[in-house]
């Protein structure tokens, strides 16, 4: 299965992660597309670490990121500064969406 995790919020990282972790654990792919202020969470190294983990695909929206004032600079060539189009792609792709 392909999980899809929406974040537009900077309110649940802990989640991210951990439902992350767990659906690696069980086999899953996860992709993970970031949004609004939620992008600001790609300050947090445990956040910007899951695009390391096998079968995660983590994207992000570079001009909410402009907006809400991320520090998206210097982030693994792995996590695709991207569009609205990653969100997408995303939807499409996935077999089940979270958002958060």
């Amino acid at each position: 299965m392909k999980l899809g995790i929406l974040v537009n919020t900077e309110d649940h990282a802990d989640d991210v992660i951990g439902i992350t972790k767990a659906a690696v654990e069980k086999g899953h792919e996860v992709i993970i597309f970031t949004m609004d202020v939620g992008t600001r969470l790609f300050e947090k190294e445990e956040y910007a670490s899951l695009c390391n983990l096998q079968g995660v695909e983590m994207s992000l929206c570079d001009h909410s990121a402009k907006y809400a004032g991320a520090k998206i600079e210097g982030l693994s060539d792995a996590i695709v500064c991207g569009s609205q189009y990653n969100n997408a792609a995303m939807l499409h792709d996935a077999d089940r969406v979270i958002v958060l």
